[in-house]
Formats: C-alpha cells, structure tokens, sequence
C-alpha cells in the first residue's frame, strides 16, 4: 500500500469506513469485499465522460495547479492531515481568500484538500462525479466545493473547511463530548434539507453513500452532506428505477438495492432512517468489531423497539442522561421506522420527512431531567437494553 504522500507503506490497516477495494473485488460478492464498504461489479456510467467537455462545471470551479495545492499543505506535511480513507487523503491548507493563491498557515482561509490515491479502485470515476455534481450544484446543506486540480496523474479536490468534523466522530468517537438531543434534531433537518433538494431537481438526483462519515458539521453544527462520488442521476419519465453496481456502506444501504441494483430516492431515504436510528441510539449501523461474529445490524437490532412508544426510550443513547423531549424521541423512532419500511413504495419522500422534522422542531419538547443516576437506567425507570455492539464491548461509545 502508499501512504498519503505516494511513499509505500509495510502495512495498512483497514478502517470501517475507508473503501479498500481491491482490484479482485469485482469477483466478489456485494457484501464481501470489506468490512462496511461493499461493491459489485457492473461498471457505472460517470456523470461526465469528460471533465473539459462540461463547460458549466469548468467555469464554476477554480482550476488550482498542483503546485499551488502543495504550498497550500506545507507539501502535505503529516501534521495538516485531517484523514484517510481509500480514496486518498484530506489535508488542511490555507488560501487567500479571493486570488485562492497559497498562504502561509494562519493566514487566508482554511480549506480542506482530498488528495486522490493512484491507486484507488475506481477513484477516478468518483472524482470526476464528485467535481460534476457539487461544480453545479449549490445548497446550504451541501458541501462547497471551491475547485480541483487535474495536472498530470495527480487528482485533487479543495473544499470549504467544516471545522467541527464528521458526525460520525461526534457520535462514536470516544472522548468527545455528546451532542444534545437539540442539535441531533438539528443535524436531522440539515441532512433531510440536503436529501431533500437534491430529490427535487430535474435529475433527480441519488446521493447514494449517505452515512455519519460522509454528513460534516460547520462551526454552529450545521450538517452538510459531501463525498459525491457515488451520486448519480435517477430515473426520469415513466422509468421507476435506475440499473447500476451495487455500492454504498454495509448496515446503510437499502435492501432492495443490495438484492437486485435497483436504485430509487427511496433509497437514500433508508439510508436518511439509517442515521436517524444513529442519531437516536449513538449506535453505529455496522460496528467493525462484530464482523465475523453477528450479521445483526443496528436495524435489525432497534426494528423491535421502533413499533412500541414505550419501548422505544429503551434504545435512546444514554449519554443524553435523560436529556431528551420523550414526545420528540417517540415521534422521530416513528419517522425512522417508516424510512426503514421494506417496501420502498411504503417509505415517505425526503419532502414529507422535512416536513415532519419541522413540525417536531416546531414543537420543541423540553428535555426530561432525570431525578437519579442510574447506570442504563432512564429517568422513566426504564432499564435500556443493550446494542447488538455492546453485547461483545460493554465500553464501545462510552465516554
């Protein structure tokens, strides 16, 4: 393996939400070529079979030079690594914020700079959907990307800074604060705006990888989805689906898409249930230290609990303590459950969960104080059931 700067690497580690696709997946099945990433092997159209052919998205993004990237990164020093996935790696870098010419650190603006691996499986093709979709599209819970650069081999992507990270570290990440029960309603909304828009354009667009990873937090904790490599257009006209290689991440995707490639909006909304049952649970959809031991996912794991407004506070994260509107929780367990419906047909669009996101923020819940501390003990004395995930490790999400 290479390792961010293209030195090789004695060994690499797979992460659960890095792609390491190896250049034999293709032979494998969807749900074997790693941990949470899977793939099968019908080949996807890019958007644009030519970047310089779109003269829409040259004319709406910068053009850096790879060079200018390199000064913007200190020469993608290790100490403005921000993370690595199988694409590559993001780094911190400084511009001046109207030329975009480097800057010394401290000065401009901070950006964040994907830089693509050689070696990516399939990383090309995603980074040139990546550079079609976001050079058009523009929405306050999508991420900014600000331009690229296509110098020889060498394939990166800057970006606005999302200073408070992923939600998936915000979640999961052990040592971090847990956010309230207000700003997970908050992250909610941001990242059903974000589905939303892209739903009710003409192209009908399909986020497709919509997961914790991929959902990033501004300073005041506004989601913004990035990482469109695996969007794409959907059906049109009389078409109910479109055909495509299964991809997206283990514990997210919708079945119906995993068992026949059939990909709706519908899709992403069980993904958008998906992460809604994270934001409730602080659970994650696949934990890494299960495979091999339970298939169980956090799915399958809550479905029981979803149905029953009782029995549903069992699952809420308790390092809320208690902290939480119970009307709220009951009524966003609900809209999980008809997000995670089988039948995609049966799930309500990305408009109609807005709509009810908006209608619980609407009606504010004040939080429930618990009057005792009770290890996984709720305050309505309700004992909370362990997570597929805990079962094995008792201290997973603790903090």
């Amino acid at each position: 393996m290479w390792d961010c700067n293209g030195t090789m690497k004695r060994s690499a580690k797979t992460h659960g939400n890095t792609k390491q696709e190896s250049t034999s997946s293709a032979q494998k099945s969807p749900l074997e070529v790693s941990n949470n990433e899977f793939i099968a092997s019908k080949p996807q159209t890019p958007v644009s079979s030519n970047l310089k052919a779109d003269t829409s998205v040259s004319s709406n993004l910068k053009s850096f030079s790879f060079s200018d990237l390199k000064n913007a990164t200190k020469n993608f020093r290790s100490e403005t690594l921000l993370g690595e996935g199988g694409f590559g790696c993001v780094f911190k870098g400084w511009i001046d914020e109207n030329t975009f010419a480097p800057t010394k650190p401290g000065t401009g603006i901070v950006v964040a700079i994907k830089k693509l691996k050689a070696e990516s499986f399939q990383g090309h093709k995603e980074w040139l959907a990546e550079v079609n979709y976001l050079g058009q599209l523009h929405h306050e819970n999508l991420v900014k990307l600000i331009g690229y650069c296509a110098e020889y081999e060498n394939r990166l992507l800057v970006y606005e800074f999302m200073p408070k990270g992923s939600l998936e570290n915000h979640l999961f990440k052990k040592g971090v604060q847990p956010i309230s029960w207000a700003t997970r309603t908050q992250i909610a909304r941001g990242v059903a705006q974000g589905l939303s828009f892209l739903h009710s354009l003409d192209a009908n667009v399909i986020y497709r990888d919509l997961k914790a990873s991929n959902i990033l937090l501004d300073s005041d904790y506004n989601a913004k989805l990035s990482d469109f490599g695996l969007a794409r257009d959907g059906p049109t006209g009389d078409n109910t689906h479109v055909s495509t290689r299964v991809v997206g991440t283990r514990g997210y995707a919708a079945p119906e898409y995993v068992a026949t490639g059939h990909l709706t909006p519908k899709s992403d909304v069980y993904s958008f249930g998906v992460v809604l049952l994270e934001l409730l649970s602080g659970q994650r959809a696949m934990d890494d230290e299960r495979v091999g031991f339970s298939e169980e996912t956090l799915v399958d794991w809550a479905k029981p609990f979803l149905s029953d407004n009782r029995k549903v506070l069992r699952i809420m994260d308790t390092r809320l303590g208690g902290q939480y509107s119970r009307k709220g929780a009951q009524a966003a367990a609900a809209l999980a459950l008809q997000c995670l419906h089988t039948d995609p047909k049966n799930r309500p669009s990305m408009a109609d969960v807005l709509v009810s996101l908006e209608r619980l923020h609407a009606s504010k819940g004040t939080p429930r104080t618990p009057q005792h501390s009770q290890a996984k003990l709720d305050h309505h004395g309700m004992k909370h059931v362990n997570s597929p995930h805990k079962t094995r490790v008792s201290t997973a999400n603790s903090l």
